[in-house]
């Protein structure tokens, strides 16, 4: 399944489906889920990261549970832009979590999201880094599908 751009997949959801972002980490994914209106986005959860048929089945479950239409995963590019291996090995992941799940999935830019949100915790929460550990990964999740929502709020 191809890939869409942010406008694409919004334009293709159908009526009260929710978009599911994900923040994919080197040991666990962030998930975070909008509301049916697709203005906002919450924290939904987090995933140990193994093998991708395990992953898909628990997202497609997700999925059907919450009225999931679609993926929003975030694309690490690197800090001038650039589309590294990172990037690279994110969009083949989602591709092929897209395939498996039978969802149709978009790209975000997720530059500094985890960093934006570790601060947030930090500053305005004082939170440990044990509990920070915790909830960064779908915190970031959520950070990720909110500007993708907005951003394709106001294009549209």
């Amino acid at each position: 399944m191809p890939l869409f751009n942010m406008l694409q997949l919004r334009a293709a959801l159908p009526a009260n489906a929710r978009l599911l972002g994900i923040d994919l980490g080197a040991r666990t994914i962030g998930l975070a889920l909008s509301d049916v209106s697709l203005m906002l986005a919450s924290p939904y959860a987090t995933l140990k990261r193994g093998k991708l048929a395990a992953t898909a089945a628990e997202i497609r479950a997700i999925g059907l549970r919450e009225q999931v239409g679609g993926l929003v995963a975030g694309l690490p590019l690197s800090l001038d832009g650039s589309f590294g291996p990172a990037a690279q090995a994110a969009r083949d992941w989602l591709r092929s979590l897209s395939e498996a799940t039978g969802l149709p999935a978009a790209l975000w830019d997720e530059r500094l999201s985890s960093s934006a949100v570790n601060r947030m915790l930090i500053s305005d929460l004082d939170m440990t880094r044990a509990r920070r550990a915790e909830v960064v990964d779908k915190l970031a999740a959520s950070y990720i599908l909110q500007a993708a929502l907005d951003a394709s709020r106001s294009a549209s």
